[in-house]
């Protein structure tokens, strides 16, 4: 039967729990994809999109689904529903859908929704810890001719995804960043120095730490910027987002989502510690 969900858990993590409880269902009646597709009016691949939390469910399909899966008690039934209402609420980031890309929107609402975040960036500060001007200088050279509107409204939702980390639920950062993103001069000197006098100022947050890979370090555990999202839920799996120039992947499976996590490993060991990378930014200060 489903089981209740952490507080703060955003609607991305309600429809894959959801979802992984239906695909229990599912298997346990020895029910094909396929079956359970017509059932719905759908297919085998609809029923795939949502047992993953993919796509938006309906009452009416889950409430087939449950009737086909033996589920008659209308206790049981109704927590099922009441999930289903709670996650197809609208997230806060949706008033962003028309900057947003669609594969932009699934990683806020996961990072909304996860427990530990690690990531490793070569170029910039990660988003969730930039300040307000920095944020902006990243904007304007990925978007040199954006209207200024459109620039302040990018620059709020980058704000207000930062939200999560002062709050109750507040997920574990964990940060490794190339040592050329505490150089590079975006916005001008002023912008750097107040970054890094940020930097220096949510490290001293219990939930964040930072770590810097040596220039003479670069690249040896990654190549490219990742992301790992790791959920309270035991029943949902880890995720490894990927950001290119066309769109994003997410990785899921097992094997995939180990090599990620043998490589944060690697990054961990191989950078300096939080506190020797606080003395490194404290440095780097003094220069500018």
């Amino acid at each position: 039967m489903p089981t209740g969900e952490p507080a703060g858990s955003g609607p991305t993590a309600r429809r894959m729990v959801l979802g992984s409880q239906l695909r229990r269902l599912r298997e346990a009646k020895g029910i094909s994809r396929e079956d359970a597709g017509y059932a719905i009016r759908g297919s085998g691949s609809k029923i795939s999109r949502v047992e993953l939390g993919r796509v938006s469910f309906k009452e009416r399909d889950v409430a087939d689904l449950l009737t086909l899966y033996g589920v008659t008690d209308q206790s049981d039934r109704d927590i099922f529903l009441g999930l289903v209402r709670e996650s197809n609420q609208p997230g806060w980031w949706q008033r962003y859908n028309d900057l947003m890309p669609h594969w932009f929107q699934d990683f806020v609402g996961l990072e909304e929704s996860a427990s530990r975040i690690q990531t490793y960036e070569v170029q910039f500060i990660p988003g969730l810890l930039q300040t307000e001007a920095y944020a902006r200088a990243v904007m304007l050279r990925g978007r040199p001719d954006a209207p200024p509107e459109e620039i302040d409204r990018r620059v709020n939702l980058r704000m207000q995804r930062q939200r999560l980390l002062a709050s109750p639920q507040a997920p574990r950062v964990w940060a490794v960043i190339e040592e050329a993103c505490i150089h590079r001069q975006m916005g001008g000197t002023k912008v750097l120095r107040q970054q890094l006098e940020h930097l220096l100022e949510m490290t001293r947050m219990s939930n964040i730490s930072l770590q810097i890979l040596p220039f003479e370090l670069g690249g040896s555990a990654g190549e490219t910027p990742f992301t790992l999202l790791r959920f309270a839920e035991p029943e949902l799996p880890d995720i490894v987002y990927l950001e290119h120039l066309c769109g994003a992947l997410y990785l899921d499976k097992t094997d995939e989502v180990e090599v990620y996590n043998k490589a944060a490993h690697r990054l961990v060991v191989e950078a300096e510690t939080p506190e020797q990378t606080r003395r490194t930014i404290s440095k780097v200060l003094k220069s500018l």
